[in-house]
């Protein structure tokens, strides 16, 4: 692909359109615009007619004549870019975050317990639902218990889950409710922790998790499901994104975000993964889209194993801080391979969250079983199945064969390793860094790197992701020894990873993701120039500006361009 640039018919191009142009038609100029087209130079204008990109390319003399009722756009030195979108995130999730106790930033197990003293005395009546607290740097060096939640909110049922979403940790009157006591056997695919007593700690991993029973009348949304997605999104549309993916998306509210999008309340695309109980329904009816692509509905989402920092994801080899597990796998082989043939079958794209070694080589293994048990020619899709492993974290090197000969879509997020430095080194060892967080070793071979963010396991902000996508530090500069800094990427990549490369994975990449004529306009623009600024500048990065479809989505009040 590459730019369209038109400059000799510009001026007849403006002055073919009739005078009662649609709204959504404009023209943006006043600061750098990257296409996202490789080797193309950076443009001056472009223009949008009926939410189409219709020109990119050089500011023409004194800039034309625009036609009555179009919007001019001066992006005042900002920086514009193809529309960002989240290749991997929860929608419903960073709604909740906005409505519940968010604990993300925690500094210590003292200020967590602060933060839910003061809740509890805010909000006397009813459960206590968080999230996002990580002990990996804590003063205190350990997990939240039950007996820590019952000191700061005493007789509540409260439910704080750990920031990847893999564990929980839960007041006494939820484990009384849920009937788990010292002599309560954990869950395949889950881990009850018990102290040397022998008697539940409050903290379930995994599986373990749906042991936990709620009280009469009690439901896990903050608010009414409209809401909560209604929050998610003007946060995703503040922050510059244009699109998510909505992993794990509950297939019950699959006909909500519908309406949603119908009723013109989804100021962003989503592209949704849905939870396994959906998936015989999806694969019956087959891909759904609504509201001009606004809404899709193509895929569904399993789950291989569990998550490092809850020592849930599964290796070939023990944990180097704990020899005694090697982490906990999700499905099996017997409960997979059916699943992934018939959405072969159906035309719908398998995303499969896989984090350890063992665990992605287990997905890529029945992966292949089920495409060679269903030939292409039984296959809507043909060859062009774009199946992706979600996370893919943890990899042997001699395993990135599998993303290149299937081929395998590997969906990653950034921010994820300028996180997990801290503690995947204790984890791991030194030996299993060779691959992880291989960003670079996967795009050298050719494969697709999807960017993402997992919020709310993250914050969700784009600024971030490409930051840690290109300096793989933490937001402090540090990188710690040893964690393969050559597996950072330019920035040209980070950008494909954040637009290009997600419009490919939900098969839009033929109207979505670059900045050229006849694509959907779907634009970011950023406060600081992504592609130039200082990398250390790069985290303090703010949308200025979000539009999809031609439409303008945010605004920020005052976009000023930063020197």
């Amino acid at each position: 692909m590459r730019a369209t640039i038109l400059p000799c018919a510009l001026a007849a191009l403006l002055l073919a359109v009739p005078g009662g142009a649609l709204a959504q038609d404009m023209l943006i100029e006043g600061g750098p615009i990257y296409t996202g087209v490789p080797g193309a130079p950076v443009a001056e204008m472009v223009i949008v007619e009926d939410g189409r990109i219709t020109y990119v390319g050089p500011r023409r003399g004194q800039g034309p004549i625009v036609p009555l009722g179009w919007q001019v756009i001066d992006l005042k030195g900002a920086a514009l870019f193809p529309g960002f979108t989240d290749g991997h995130a929860h929608l419903d999730g960073i709604g909740a975050r906005e409505m519940t106790l968010n604990l993300e930033g925690s500094a210590s197990v003292a200020e967590a317990m602060a933060r839910l003293e003061a809740w509890a005395v805010a909000h006397p009546e009813g459960p206590i639902i968080g999230r996002g607290w990580i002990e990996t740097h804590w003063p205190e060096g350990r997990f939240l218990t039950a007996a820590d939640l019952d000191a700061a909110a005493p007789g509540r049922f409260v439910m704080l889950s750990r920031a990847d979403g893999h564990a929980a940790v839960v007041s006494t009157p939820v484990l009384a409710l849920s009937g788990i006591d010292a002599e309560t056997v954990a869950p395949a695919g889950g881990e009850i922790l018990k102290g040397p007593d022998g008697q539940p700690t409050g903290l379930l991993v995994d599986a373990a998790m749906g042991l936990l029973r709620a009280p009469e009348g009690y439901s896990d949304s903050p608010a009414a499901p409209r809401e909560v997605y209604r929050a998610g999104f003007a946060v995703y549309a503040r922050y510059g994104w244009t699109g998510i993916h909505f992993m794990s998306a509950p297939w019950g509210d699959v006909p909500l975000l519908e309406a949603m999008a119908e009723a013109g309340e989804a100021p962003i695309r989503v592209y949704n993964s849905v939870t396994p109980d959906g998936a015989a329904a999806l694969f019956a009816s087959g891909p759904r889209s609504v509201a001009d692509g606004r809404v899709v509905t193509r895929a569904v989402k399993m789950y291989a194993d569990g998550a490092l920092g809850s020592r849930g994801a599964a290796l070939f080899a023990p944990y180097s801080d704990r020899p005694d597990t090697t982490g906990l796998m999700q499905m099996t082989r017997e409960e997979a391979v059916p699943v992934y043939e018939a959405a072969l079958r159906s035309g719908i794209q398998v995303a499969t969250h896989a984090i350890g070694d063992r665990g992605n080589a287990s997905v890529a293994e029945w992966y292949a079983e089920a495409l060679e048990a269903v030939p292409a020619s039984e296959r809507p899709n043909g060859e062009d199945v774009r199946w992706r492993i979600e996370h893919a974290q943890i990899l042997r090197p001699e395993d990135y064969r599998w993303f290149v000969d299937l081929p395998i879509i590997a969906s990653m997020q950034p921010s994820h390793a300028i996180g997990d430095l801290h503690f995947a080194p204790a984890r791991l060892g030194d030996a299993r860094l060779d691959g992880a967080y291989a960003w670079h070793s996967l795009v050298d071979l050719g494969v697709i790197v999807v960017g993402g963010s997992d919020a709310p396991v993250e914050r969700g902000d784009p600024a971030i992701e490409f930051y840690a996508a290109v300096a793989r530090r933490d937001l402090s500069g540090f990188q710690g020894p040893d964690w393969r800094p050559d597996e950072a990427v330019d920035r040209m990549t980070a950008l494909h990873m954040f637009t290009l490369w997600p419009a490919y994975a939900s098969f839009r990449e033929e109207e979505l993701g670059t900045i050229e004529v006849g694509k959907r306009a779907d634009f970011t623009a950023f406060d600081i120039d992504l592609m130039t600024a200082p990398e250390a500048e790069l985290p303090n990065a703010k949308a200025v500006l979000t539009i999809v479809d031609g439409e303008v989505v945010y605004r920020a009040e005052e976009a000023t361009s930063r020197p």
